[in-house]
């Protein structure tokens, strides 16, 4: 919701100084008094009440109130004319507004022979970088709707298909300057300076599987998790950006610098050069099984982990020392974790999304899915929308003040779903078929994001079966 405190103009009061907006204000709230003094028929346990009962307000707070609008469209143009108004905006507003109203509407994005888009996020207000099955991270622009591949990192590691197990993982630093990312060995991670996506560094020797998820704890300091059951720090600092390029390195391969020996290219003009970099710190996630999942909970400063036997473990993100380890409650096919800004952590399952209390890991409720056998495959938070991708190619949104599935403001008596458009699949050739074919299927939704603004989000995936390959992708806007 918006807020403005009108200025008024020439004397005059502003067109929201209504004074009947009080008394609705007093009714409303007597309504709502009369609700919590209603004795339900079981009594809670716990119950709170409020310091007075009073309707009374100060002069001074009645006249804020009138001068105050909650209109949008007033807000929109305190902003557009500079206005020198007190103005708020709740940042969900937009994204809520848009769901409830049913007003995101689907642009399939074609990607060829791409497989299973597993990991994205948005470069900016019109790029969104995407890291596939098959080792390719792709850049798609939204205003001229193309797709471009941005190279993979190699390094001295073999190169046989069996290390190239896809891109699992991308993520942008706090200040849009760094984007970390799997290398073309699948048990390396890669950085790439923003906006131009010039190589940085390489990160090695740290994982002897696949990375499966990471995260930065700041500008600096980035976290992987991987099948090896290993977690790692890495520190990408002003000395690693600042990296000799092109013709500088190359001068410098030729004349024995220190760090020369980083180079895993061969010295050629105009191919920008990257270096190599060591872990921090490297910890064995004690009683995990394939980390299948990290993030950063800022609020408590720690790691959450998720592992593939249905244990969550939490590090210390400051010493990184790992604190506990909670088993999850008939967890099945848990593979994504996410981490509401104040905290609360929502895990999904095979057939519900589960909730925790940070400072417990007791389970707070079971958000059950709206359709059986889906499997959760992605989950986000967006303020407190909680955003649910699942297996059948549907998004599904939980409303965690209202306890309940978001709801249609066009329909109250179905709650928003917003339903992927059928992706593309590859049939390989048998006996009765010469070549190859592309059916269409039902995708699963491996990936989610939104935009800064709240009013795009970028879906993408591919077909659940391990041994099927296909894609898909959409923009929501």
């Amino acid at each position: 919701m918006s807020k403005t405190l009108k200025r008024p103009v020439a004397g005059t009061l502003p067109h929201c100084y209504i004074t009947s907006r009080l008394e609705e204000r007093r009714a409303r709230n007597r309504a709502l008094r009369q609700e919590r003094r209603r004795k339900p028929e079981k009594p809670d346990d716990f119950v709170t009440y409020d310091d007075t009962d009073s309707d009374d307000e100060t002069p001074y707070q009645q006249k804020q109130v009138l001068k105050t609008s909650y209109n949008f469209v007033d807000y929109i143009r305190s902003r557009e004319s500079d206005l020198r108004e007190v103005r708020s905006i709740d940042p969900a507003y937009s994204s809520r507004h848009i769901l409830t109203h049913d007003m995101f509407k689907e642009t399939p994005i074609p990607l060829g022979n791409i497989n299973k888009v597993f990991c994205s996020q948005w470069l900016s207000n019109r790029q969104v970088v995407f890291g596939t099955k098959c080792n390719k991270l792709m850049v798609y622009d939204v205003n001229t709707r193309r797709v471009d591949a941005i190279p993979t990192l190699p390094n001295s590691r073999s190169g046989s298909p069996d290390t190239q197990s896809g891109i699992h993982a991308c993520q942008i630093n706090p200040s849009h300057t760094m984007l970390a990312t799997g290398a073309r060995h699948s048990a390396d991670i890669a950085i790439y300076s923003l906006p131009t996506l010039d190589p940085v560094c390489i990160g090695e020797s740290a994982h002897t599987d696949w990375v499966f998820d990471m995260c930065w704890l700041d500008d600096q300091f980035l976290v992987s998790g991987s099948r090896d059951t290993k977690l790692a720090l890495w520190r990408v600092n002003e000395d690693v950006m600042t990296y000799p390029k092109g013709k500088e390195a190359d001068e410098l391969a030729e004349n024995g610098a220190d760090g020369a020996e980083t180079d895993q290219q061969e010295p050629v003009q105009d191919v920008p050069r990257y270096a190599t970099i060591s872990p921090v710190s490297v910890k064995d996630c004690r009683g995990a099984q394939k980390i299948r999942a990290v993030c950063f909970n800022r609020e408590y400063r720690e790691l959450a982990l998720l592992s593939l036997n249905g244990y969550l473990h939490l590090f210390n993100a400051e010493t990184f020392s790992q604190k506990l380890s909670r088993k999850l409650p008939n967890c099945q096919e848990n593979v994504c974790i996410a981490c509401q800004p104040r905290g609360l952590y929502a895990v999904g399952c095979r057939s519900y999304t589960l909730l925790l209390d940070p400072r417990t890991l007791q389970p707070v409720k079971k958000i059950a899915s709206r359709y059986s056998g889906c499997g959760i495959r992605s989950a986000s938070f967006q303020s407190n929308i909680l955003t649910i991708g699942t297996g059948m190619g549907m998004l599904m949104f939980y409303d965690i003040r209202a306890g309940k599935y978001l709801e249609s403001c066009i329909n109250s008596s179905r709650t928003v779903v917003l339903k992927a458009s059928r992706g593309y699949v590859a049939q390989f050739p048998d006996e009765e078929m010469d070549g190859f074919q592309q059916l269409k299927y039902t995708p699963a939704i491996y990936t989610h994001c939104y935009d800064n603004s709240g009013t795009r989000l970028f879906t993408a995936g591919g077909p659940l079966p391990a041994t099927l390959i296909g894609n898909y992708a959409g923009i929501w806007q």
